[in-house]
Order: C-alpha cells, then sequence, then structure tokens
C-alpha cells in the first residue's frame, strides 16, 4: 500500500517539510522512464517507514515547487527535518535511496509520530489539507487547525460549548478510531456527532441529519493510550470528515481540543489518470 502525499501547490510542500518527522520529496516527471523504475521503491517504503512522510512533486505540474527546491534532474530526492533539508539524492539508485532513508527517519518514538498500536492502520493526519478545516463558533485569535500540530496550542469555543469541525483530505481514507486531546478533562468534549463526506454541513442541519456515528466520551477516552474506535464499515471511503461537539463533559461554559488525531489507512486506487501522472503507483 502506498502513504504517499502527492504536492498540490508550494504553500503545501512548505509545510510539509517544516515537519518534524523525516519528510522525502520525490521530484519526478511523466517523460522521466528513471522516475517510472523506482517509483514502486519509493512506494515500499513510505508503507515500510510509516513514522516517516512522503511525499511526489510533478516538476512539470509544479515548476514553482521544483525551482524552490533548486531540482535540475529527475529523480531527485531531498530530505528534510524541521524545514531544513539533512540529504539529496539525485538519480534512480534504490539502494541509496533506502539506506538514506534508514538513516534519517529515526524510530516512530525519536519522530513524535503517534502510530497508537492499531494493527493495519497508523496515524493519517497527513493527508488532511490543513489550509481547508473549518471550526465554527471558534473564539477569536483561534485557528482550526491547530489541533492538528503538537506545538501545544489549542482550539475552544466561543459563545457557548459547541464546535463544528470540518476536515478534509487530499485522498480518500478508511477511517478507524480517533485520538482526542483535550486542555483539561472538565473542559473535554462528551458528546460528539460525526458525519462522513457532508460538506458545508452547519450548525442547523446536526439537528435535522442523521449522524453517521454518534460518540459518548467519558473520562477513559482521555487516557494517554486510549482510542475511541470508530464503526469502521460505515467510513470506508472518506473524503471529508464533520465532528459537532455538542457538550462537555465537565459541564463548562466552553469546550477545548488540543489534539485530534484520525487512525485509519488510505484508499488504494487505480485510477488510469493517477498511473499516467505519477509513474506506476
Amino acid at each position: 500500500m502506498s502513504y504517499i502525499k502527492t504536492i498540490q501547490n508550494l504553500a503545501e510542500y512548505q509545510e510539509l517539510i517544516s515537519s518534524k518527522k523525516l519528510t522525502v520529496v520525490d521530484f519526478h516527471a511523466t517523460w522521466c522512464q528513471p522516475c517510472h523504475m523506482i517509483a514502486p521503491i519509493f512506494n515500499e517504503l513510505s508503507s515500510k517507514y510509516r513514522h516517516a512522510n512522503f511525499a511526489k512533486v510533478d516538476v512539470d505540474q509544479l515548476k514553482e515547487v521544483a525551482e524552490a527546491a533548486q531540482v535540475r534532474s529527475m529523480p531527485t530526492f531531498k530530505f528534510y527535518k524541521n524545514g531544513q533539508q539533512c540529504a539529496q539524492l539525485v538519480g534512480a539508485n534504490a539502494e541509496e535511496l533506502k539506506r538514506l532513508v534508514a538513516q534519517h527517519a529515526g524510530s516512530p518514538e525519536e519522530s513524535g509520530s503517534s502510530l497508537l498500536n492499531v494493527q493495519g492502520h497508523t496515524d493519517i493526519n497527513e493527508f488532511i489539507t490543513l489550509n481547508q478545516v473549518d471550526c465554527l463558533n471558534l473564539k477569536e485569535n483561534h485557528v482550526a487547525k491547530s489541533i492538528f500540530t503538537k506545538d501545544g496550542t489549542f482550539i475552544e469555543s466561543d459563545v457557548d460549548e459547541q464546535l463544528l469541525i470540518s476536515v478534509p483530505f487530499n485522498q480518500a481514507v478508511k477511517l478507524h478510531s480517533i485520538k482526542l486531546v483535550s486542555k483539561d478533562i472538565e473542559h473535554a468534549p462528551k458528546t460528539i456527532k460525526i458525519y462522513a463526506n457532508r460538506i458545508n454541513i452547519g450548525f442547523d442541519e446536526t439537528d435535522s441529519t442523521e449522524e453517521t456515528q454518534l460518540l459518548q466520551l467519558t473520562e477513559k477516552d482521555y487516557e494517554e493510550n486510549a482510542i475511541v474506535p470508530l464503526r469502521f464499515v460505515k467510513f470506508q471511503n472518506v473524503t471529508n470528515i464533520s465532528l459537532f461537539i455538542e457538550d462537555n463533559i465537565g459541564g463548562e461554559e466552553t469546550t477545548v481540543l488540543k489534539e485530534l488525531i484520525f487512525i485509519g489507512s488510505p484508499v488504494e486506487t487505480t485510477k488510469m489518470e493517477n498511473l499516467k501522472k505519477i509513474g506506476g503507483d
């Protein structure tokens, strides 16, 4: 299975390489035969090193990204941590690519990756389109996408305890479970209605639209190693997920959420346009 992200623009590229996890970017072209030859190796590495980010950039479609990265030959593999380049490989040298990934990926613990011990699934927040994450009833100066970072920031509701969070994915995913982290248990979300693939749902629609799943959380769901299971069969092909947080555990006036982790896996596709675009994926 491939866990590779296809970069869409310069802002997305810059945001991805700023991760403290190792990020490996494959700069390729559809006309480049060596790119096609090494693509299966890159796919294999993305599955093996789930605590690292793997991404592709089509240099013909994203010339500004290739120019920013100073890429002149294809394939070129750039290695980043915290926005800084730590290695580079030019050419389709499979053994050297494997060696460099092994050298720089480190362990899951060192990368800060949350694998959460779910067999066959892992943290898939890397597939979220962060600049399109939205949250209604958010307190002023709070940023919705901050719940997908690990920098200690959080979001808080404004006029009451309700929050409505909309999360788009850049490709279809299967959702197995979620992990929620709150600043404190009193303000932690309690009743959550989850809607799969319901775009632009508002507070009014939450009363009249049947949710995909209803969650009633307790203090145990916020313990360090706890995850909240989803009805996996209902979340097999998700491109957008909305969470309506109705109230909180302590009955407080506002609700606070520090981190939200989606656990699952990307949906494998075999569309011809994708095969032509990235060569062998």
